[in-house]
């Protein structure tokens, strides 16, 4: 019998998201303990040591969602007379708020993230500090920890440094309008016209990006480019799951970061602390993926070779880029999900396969991410010259369950979304769509639809499936409560 809500709303899909997230692990409520912490924080941390810069002055920007209010980062950028151009990101002090051990600590590391699903965020921070205390907000003085990196004209790292400073956000802006203004579809931010010296410098910025984004390319990082569905609301009633897309402005933050985690991974390395990469394995599916090419006319060589599969990537969405986000999914369910791994001293972890980089710590996001705030106090210990706050086998302990954690979550955001597409699709039982296997094992196997962007269990005519075959789906089940929303294959 299927649940049919009155109205698509957002409070049905907190509701169910609360209870997936206490069903998969994860504790959507703080406990008494953490928000008495929270409660008594009365200001954010301010203090500075003799070592602590004074970087206020500088033209520091936030790019992010539209909505965001816990801001990780802030980006600067500045031309050097040769050619160089040296760029600071600044990364929220966290860890200064947030002790080891503290109720606010152990409610952190239980969920290790922040959960983003249809029916609201449930932060991994009360949001008094995820999106006040220690957030860059627009306007106010923060403590970061701030990452320097001087690129030589070609986008090769020519330099770094990493250290803590104050800093203060002077524009709080958006992906869409920045990505509207970089690729002239859109007019200037006004809060970019308005600050002279901030245009030059974003473009300064982007400019850096693009070259690094090249050269990692050029090594093989791979332009795989998603649709990921994003609830549109009118009130609390939901009306659509539209596809949210890559941009220029995401596109100059994600390499900026990915630059950003490379230095603090090898900066932990050089002081001799260990530290917890972010690795992407060869993909153990390559021979599904050769396949893949062939069929559309491509060749690949039999052993995994990144540069070579980027080569077919850039082919197949000027043929067809339309159709490539579904590639592109395929390609990343072939490749196998990501994982936290610990790296001692001396050691090298895999490293990250599909942005081709071997040192790669995540460190950008210490409001959202356990494993950056840990990074975090990696870095600090380190700067300070203390010693190493952690122990080899507790990291080992804090990757493998920090991997656990950001699956379930991972799961749980899925599992939103599909009731919040079945709240959608439950008036069109019966309705022919076209679909994409994105899974198949033993479990059975999954089909995506175009729109709503939105995966489904395919309930017969699945024998012989392959991860990225074409075929004609009917839906004949839509579970609002469960996230079931079920298909059968047809002619």
């Amino acid at each position: 019998m299927m649940n049919t809500p009155a109205l698509p709303s957002r409070s049905i899909l907190k509701r169910i998201a609360h209870r997936v997230m206490i069903e998969r692990g994860l504790e959507p409520d703080f406990s008494p303990a953490a928000l008495s912490e929270q409660n008594a924080i009365h200001g954010p941390a301010v203090k500075t040591s003799a070592s602590t810069r004074d970087l206020r002055a500088l033209l520091w920007c936030s790019i992010d969602n539209d909505d965001s209010r816990d801001l990780d980062q802030l980006s600067v950028a500045e031309a050097r007379p040769d050619g160089a151009v040296k760029v600071l990101v600044a990364i929220a002090d966290v860890a200064s708020l947030v002790p080891p051990g503290s109720a606010l600590d152990v409610h952190a590391r239980k969920n290790t993230t922040s959960v983003y699903t249809a029916g609201g965020i449930f932060p991994m921070l009360p949001e008094k500090l995820s999106t006040d205390l220690t957030s860059l907000g627009f306007g106010v003085d923060r403590l970061a920890i701030v990452i320097e990196m001087v690129f030589a004209p070609d986008g090769s790292l020519a330099g770094s440094d990493v250290y803590e400073a104050v800093v203060h956000n002077q524009a709080k802006l958006a992906y869409n309008s920045v990505a509207a203004w970089l690729e002239a579809s859109g007019p200037m931010p006004a809060a970019v016209s308005t600050l002279a010296g901030l245009a030059e410098n974003i473009k300064l910025q982007n400019g850096v990006a693009e070259r690094l984004r090249a050269l990692r390319q050029k090594r093989g990082a791979l332009s795989l480019q998603t649709i990921q569905a994003r609830p549109v609301f009118v009130g609390d009633v939901l009306h659509d799951l539209a596809p949210e897309q890559s941009n220029q402005a995401k596109n100059l933050i994600e390499d900026l970061m990915v630059s950003a985690n490379g230095v603090t991974a090898r900066f932990l390395a050089e002081k001799k602390f260990p530290s917890i990469r972010r690795v992407v394995h060869t993909p153990a599916k390559w021979d599904r993926i050769v396949e893949l090419a062939t069929v559309r006319g491509a060749s690949l060589p039999a052993a995994p070779d990144g540069a070579a599969l980027e080569q077919f990537l850039l082919s197949a969405k000027a043929a067809d880029p339309v159709n490539f986000p579904e590639l592109s999914l395929t390609l990343i369910k072939l490749m196998g999900a990501g994982e936290y791994v610990m790296e001692a001293p001396g050691a090298e972890a895999p490293g990250h396969f599909g942005l081709s980089v071997k040192d790669y710590a995540h460190s950008t996001a210490p409001n959202r991410r356990y494993p950056d705030l840990v990074i975090q106090r990696l870095l600090k210990a380190a700067i300070a010259g203390r010693t190493v706050p952690y122990g080899d086998e507790e990291l080992a302990g804090l990757a493998q369950h920090c991997t656990e954690q950001e699956n379930a979550a991972k799961k749980v955001e899925r599992q939103v979304v599909k009731s919040a597409a079945a709240m959608l699709l439950i008036s069109q039982i019966g309705t022919k769509f076209d679909a994409i296997v994105t899974g198949a094992g033993e479990r059975g196997v999954w089909v995506r639809l175009s729109h709503p962007p939105v995966e489904g269990k395919l309930q017969n005519g699945g024998e012989g499936r392959q991860v990225g075959d074409r075929l004609r789906v009917q839906l004949i089940h839509a579970d609002v409560e469960r996230g079931h929303i079920d298909f059968i294959a047809v002619q």
